[in-house]
């Protein structure tokens, strides 16, 4: 059974798709742009995103959400290839995936680890989804505001609210 997980994953793979259009707009600068010293450009974002997924979901259920050979280079600064940044960005969630495709509703009461910290699995999975949604409106408002005008809109342009309603093709994926 997993209606619950599969609606867990459903929400995932949203996020993952809005990340991923936003980026596709931008170029290999953009992608690299700060809008201030102590901010994180894009390319940093999918850095910390990529290696959160990858830390918590390998061998989510068995080990530590934070694994040892995690290490927090992912907030450097950072000038790369928008091949290499979707490649980094499909790791994370290729390895999210994975474990998600292993469990079951049944699963949702057992205990995991993240920083010596027990959780349910459905507290872990509720943690990293609104972790890594707040990450993917990180990236979403930054390529909006780096495209400005030339921004194409991932949901409802303004105005076009009757002719979404009309054909609703936003609400599952």
């Amino acid at each position: 059974m997993r209606h619950i997980v599969g609606s867990i994953e459903g929400e995932y793979r949203r996020y993952r798709k809005l990340g991923s259009d936003a980026m596709a707009q931008l170029t290999a600068l953009q992608l690299a742009a700060q809008p201030s010293p102590e901010s994180n450009s894009i390319a940093t974002i999918v850095w910390h995103v990529s290696g959160n997924l990858t830390s918590r979901f390998t061998d989510f259920l068995t080990e530590d959400g934070e694994k040892p050979w995690r290490e927090r280079e992912e907030f450097a600064a950072r000038q790369v290839e928008p091949a290499e940044l979707s490649a980094k960005w499909d790791r994370g969630w290729e390895v999210l995936m994975a474990a998600l495709d292993e469990l079951t509703d049944m699963d949702l009461e057992r205990t995991v680890r993240i920083r010596g910290v027990d959780l349910t699995v459905t507290e872990a999975l509720h943690r990293s989804l609104a972790h890594t949604s707040s990450h993917v409106g990180q990236i979403t408002f930054l390529a909006k505001m780096l495209k400005g005008s030339e921004w194409t809109y991932l949901s409802i342009p303004p105005g076009g609210t009757a002719a979404y309603n009309a054909n609703p093709t936003l609400e599952k994926s």
